[in-house]
């Protein structure tokens, strides 16, 4: 399941941005243990358990949009639509914030 957001922020300011997304979504829900490793400047793996089953995928920072890919279970697949929706709100809450100069 891959899905980007676009912003215009350049790809350092964007990467800060994803950072403080991911440090904020790693706090708030603690219980789903989130993690994130940077393998590259711009490409993080993640993952976080959902009612018990590993979700696992990229987080990748280009120039102009910061791309997401999912491997999604079968059993969870009917619900991906919605989790599509919570990423990329909290990305734009985070895109939102760096263009208020809180990031």
């Amino acid at each position: 399941m891959k899905h980007t957001v676009a912003h215009d922020l350049g790809r350092e300011q964007a990467k800060r941005v994803a950072e403080a997304a991911w440090n904020s979504y790693s706090a708030r829900f603690a219980n789903y243990a989130p993690s994130c490793r940077w393998e590259s400047e711009n490409r993080a793996n993640i993952g976080f358990n959902v009612k018990g089953v590993k979700l696992e995928g990229a987080l990748e920072v280009n120039e102009k949009d910061i791309a997401i890919d999912l491997d999604v279970p079968f059993l969870l697949r009917p619900f991906k639509g919605q989790a599509l929706k919570v990423i990329e709100d909290e990305i734009r809450v985070w895109i939102g914030k760096s263009k208020a100069g809180q990031i």
